[in-house]
């Protein structure tokens, strides 16, 4: 048996490399991950919120009531009126790492951008960037190709040119390969800048964006005529919140440190959480429990954090322990002032937790025969090929998912190939109950849904979520569509919170395979299909995947590996929610029967 060879490794294998060179290399380092644009956290976003974080900032210290912004043909344009860069220092703000005016704390005192990287970024991940400063009557160009300077000029601005900053880039093909920015997604993000900036007004594409009320107007729109009361609100030099309930089932939260939506959470939430339930218990003087208080809630919470730590650059949860003291007694206090100051929404609050607590009640029952019957058929849970390490076991879990199949025979396509250390199967046993309308206790007398339930762990609370990724894997016909939908309605009726936090993915999966002796390829579209057949040419076999259990594991091993292709399950607007399902999950009313007959599809599955 050959000796395998053994690589050198001496003084000439040690690299260094520019900071340029290390964001275009380690980008994921930057912005968290790179994507064609079809994801909210893909990295063109953040580019974006990069620059108009800077402009922000400027207006948090008071500098500048507009921005401009405009995105088309995948050029973005960003313009505010705050201060300006000084404009001796343009270029090497843009183009320098550690490079600002975020370290010192009297310029500003409440900025998202520490480090000096952001705008960095942006320029070195750009084919094309731009950036002009104005300041009393002087301004300043630099432009920029793949962060590379082009040309600088200094130049007298035009008359009556208001100072402030312009920048305009073009994210890099050659970095995030093809993509297009999805103007659902911006537009989210402008509200939120409105939201969390009072007295700011952002034109994004000639329209304005304005909220008067902050979060009040973030929860009113979110689950406009779903709340049982009218929404509390409070607003604080550093703290700011919204809250009310409504009927669904689990807890929704909003959070933001700095402007910046901390999808994660983290220590500024928690600690509001705590404060909630504190001033609850004090102002009734009760003992609720906190599942009691905070089922069916929603609110929005936004910190100011003069240090924040994020766990991440792209800042997704605050990491500061220091703020939970006094971010859970502002909360309390504040609560109980505007409950004593609310007597009607007192009233309401006060039945709404006496009937979860009822509830709960009623559940416990249920969940004591559910786990004795359950006991008697096994220890382990049914239909569930788990993997080694969850979600609890830190970095080692980081990456874990569970595919929701369909059937044993996609199961059996994914067990001989999957990664058993972070890939889990739960095979589903056909078309699950449709549990729309239906009462919470009723997931108990559903052997499949309660073992979906327990596999993800999320019986008692969503934080105990046993993994990162929940993926659904059915087939791309008639019937693989309606699983899916079944088991988004189940998600969505009793368990909204996993969707809100972009923990569900749909998983994609070729259509088709093109191949001859020399090449195989696979496609997604009939589009895809036909360019393969003409990039290989005469002799092309053609095969059309119809179901995940025809494709053999070694082919499959490709599909989740690496390489994986998912479609997040996303929200626009939770008030959204339940009207959906009732159209499409409730009883078969004449106005549903109309869209499906005006829909029908003409190809039919055989």
């Amino acid at each position: 048996m050959a000796e395998k060879k053994k690589s050198v490794y001496d003084e000439s294998k040690i690299k260094t490399l520019s900071p340029l060179e290390h964001i275009r290399l380690r980008t994921g380092m930057y912005i968290g991950r790179l994507g064609d644009g079809s994801n909210q956290n893909d990295g063109i976003y953040i580019l974006l919120k990069e620059v108009i974080d800077n402009a922000i900032d400027e207006f948090i210290m008071g500098n500048g009531r507009r921005i401009d912004i405009e995105v088309k043909d995948n050029r973005v344009k960003v313009r505010d009126y705050g201060r300006g860069i000084p404009l001796g220092k343009v270029v090497e703000c843009v183009s320098v790492i550690n490079t600002g005016a975020k370290y010192d704390d009297e310029v500003f005192q409440f900025s998202v951008g520490l480090n000096g990287v952001g705008t960095k970024a942006v320029n070195a991940l750009s084919s094309y960037f731009r950036v002009i400063s104005v300041r009393d009557g002087k301004c300043t160009e630099a432009i920029f190709e793949r962060g590379k300077k082009k040309s600088v000029r200094n130049l007298d601005a035009k008359p009556g040119v208001k100072n402030g900053t312009y920048v305009e880039f073009v994210p890099d093909e050659e970095v995030f390969g093809a993509y297009n920015f999805n103007q659902e997604f911006v537009e989210k993000r402008i509200w939120n800048y409105a939201y969390l900036n009072t007295g700011l007004t952002l034109v994004y594409n000639g329209t304005k964006y304005v909220s008067e009320k902050g979060l009040l107007d973030l929860l009113n729109k979110e689950i406009e005529g779903e709340a049982l009361y009218p929404t509390g609100y409070y607003k604080g030099k550093q703290l700011e919140f919204s809250f009310t309930h409504s009927n669904a089932y689990g807890e929704n939260y909003f959070s933001f440190v700095n402007g910046q939506y901390t999808s994660d959470g983290g220590t500024h939430l928690t600690a509001f959480k705590e404060g909630f339930l504190k001033g609850i218990q004090e102002f009734y003087r009760k003992p609720y429990k906190s599942e009691d208080v905070r089922e069916g809630m929603t609110a929005a919470v936004a910190v100011k954090v003069q240090s924040p730590v994020f766990e991440s650059q792209t800042k997704n949860k605050l990491g500061n322990t220091e703020v939970r003291s006094w971010i859970l007694a502002e909360t309390k206090s504040s609560v109980v002032d505007f409950l004593h100051r609310n007597p009607d929404t007192a009233k309401a609050l006060e039945a709404k937790i006496e009937a979860n607590e009822k509830l709960r009640t009623e559940l416990n029952s249920v969940k004591k025969e559910a786990r004795e019957a359950a006991r008697k058929i096994s220890l382990k849970i049914p239909k569930l090929k788990d993997c080694k390490y969850h979600v609890e076991d830190g970095e080692k879990g980081e990456n874990s998912m569970i595919f929701i199949t369909e059937g044993d025979s996609a199961t059996g396509a994914m067990v001989g190939c999957r990664d058993a250390n972070t890939q889990a199967l739960f095979s589903l046993k056909g078309k699950p109950e449709n549990m729309f309308g239906r009462k919470r206790a009723d997931i108990y007398k559903n052997a499949e849904l309660y073992n979906l339930m327990m596999a993800l762990g999320i019986e008692q609370d969503l934080a105990n979520l046993r993994y990162s990724k929940i993926i659904i894997a059915t087939d791309a016909d008639n019937d693989g569509f309606h699983i899916r939908n079944l088991v988004m309605t189940f998600f969505l009726g009793y368990f909204e919170e996993l969707i809100t936090s972009g923990k569900v993915f749909i998983l994609e999966t070729p259509l088709f395979r093109v191949r001859n002796k020399k090449e195989t390829l696979y496609c997604y579209s009939e589009n895809e299909r036909d360019k393969a057949i003409k990039k290989i040419g005469s002799g092309a076999e053609v095969t059309r995947f119809k179901g995940l259990g025809e494709i053999s594991p070694k082919e499959f091993g490709q599909f989740i590996g690496d390489d994986i292709k998912l479609v997040p399950v996303e929200v626009s607007q939770l008030s959204a929610v339940p009207k959906l399902l009732e159209f499409y999950m409730g009883k078969n009313t004449p106005a549903r029967r109309e869209f499906i007959v005006n829909n029908l599809l003409q190809e039919i599955d055989a």
